[in-house]
């Protein structure tokens, strides 16, 4: 019966004592979603190129506590890093209750020059194929001891940009340049999110995507220093997202709240999409 479940937030929203890896945890979101976690008691791996900012990341959270933050350097745009870090993750965990795929680039540039490496291989590769591999790399830990009641939880971090059919005009580009792959990149991310989301589903493993608008973080630093107040007052609710909001839809997702959830793409972005708000990303 109802009346006799605990539905109390302690419980219902409950990681302490979960694994959690987080993907370019360095900085930005990907911060937000490993504070979130640690400050909840959680263990959280994060990773990137970037040995310093990792650094700083989890001496800071580690002073904050309660759980722990620990970093791995790791390329993810190849399938090579991704193995490097799934590999690293095996050494020291027998099990993984959460993986956050949310490490991400972007490259604006004209139509007519829009640069292959950099442009195309390096997007896709980091925004789409890196979901793929790592979650690949990661599935049996996650699959292990996972029941329907308490999955092995993969969460996405895709974009609205990934329903947003103008590629120019973006607070992430300079004018006259447009986001040609991230937003495709977007896109593919959330259609993955679903075949994987099916896929796993039988090993008691959610997938998830959540779709940000504009939030605080290094991708959008060039859109906030160029426009101002201006990035706030252009959105629905008057201003842009704020940590807590994604420290929220990340416990959500990684919870007992959510066990029943998958192949969802929630949007996060003060209504922005519903409200056809142009390029807001």
């Amino acid at each position: 019966m109802a009346d006799a479940e605990d539905f109390s937030i302690p419980t219902l929203f409950n990681v302490r004592g979960k694994v959690a890896v987080v993907t370019g945890g360095g900085s930005g979101i990907g911060t937000m979603f490993a504070a979130a976690y640690v400050q909840n008691g959680a263990k959280v791996y994060i990773a990137s190129r970037k040995e310093k900012q990792l650094k700083e990341v989890s001496e800071a959270l580690n002073r904050k506590g309660p759980g722990s933050c620990h970093y791995v350097v790791a390329d993810l745009s190849t399938k090579a890093g991704c193995d490097h870090l799934a590999d690293e993750i095996k050494k020291r965990e027998p099990k993984v209750h959460i993986l956050v795929n949310n490490s991400g680039a972007t490259w604006g540039a004209p139509y007519d020059n829009f640069p292959e490496k950099e442009g195309w291989d390096r997007v896709l590769g980091l925004n789409v194929k890196g979901i793929y591999y790592l979650t690949v790399g990661l599935t049996e830990l996650l699959a292990k001891d996972a029941t329907a009641d308490d999955p092995g939880r993969v969460i996405n971090i895709t974009s609205i940009a990934a329903v947003n059919t103008v590629a120019t005009g973006s607070t992430l580009a300079d004018a006259g340049n447009g986001l040609w792959s991230y937003n495709t990149s977007k896109a593919a991310a959330n259609h993955l999110t679903s075949l994987l989301a099916s896929t796993l589903a039988p090993r008691k493993i959610t997938v998830n995507a959540v779709m940000p608008g504009i939030f605080p973080s290094k991708m959008t630093a060039f859109g906030y220093k160029t426009h101002g107040d201006g990035m706030a007052a252009g959105q629905p609710m008057g201003r842009t997202g704020v940590p807590k909001e994604m420290a929220g839809i990340a416990l959500f997702l990684a919870s007992s709240a959510s066990s029943h959830v998958t192949g969802a793409h929630i949007p996060l972005d003060g209504g922005a999409l519903v409200s056809r708000v142009k390029a807001a990303l």
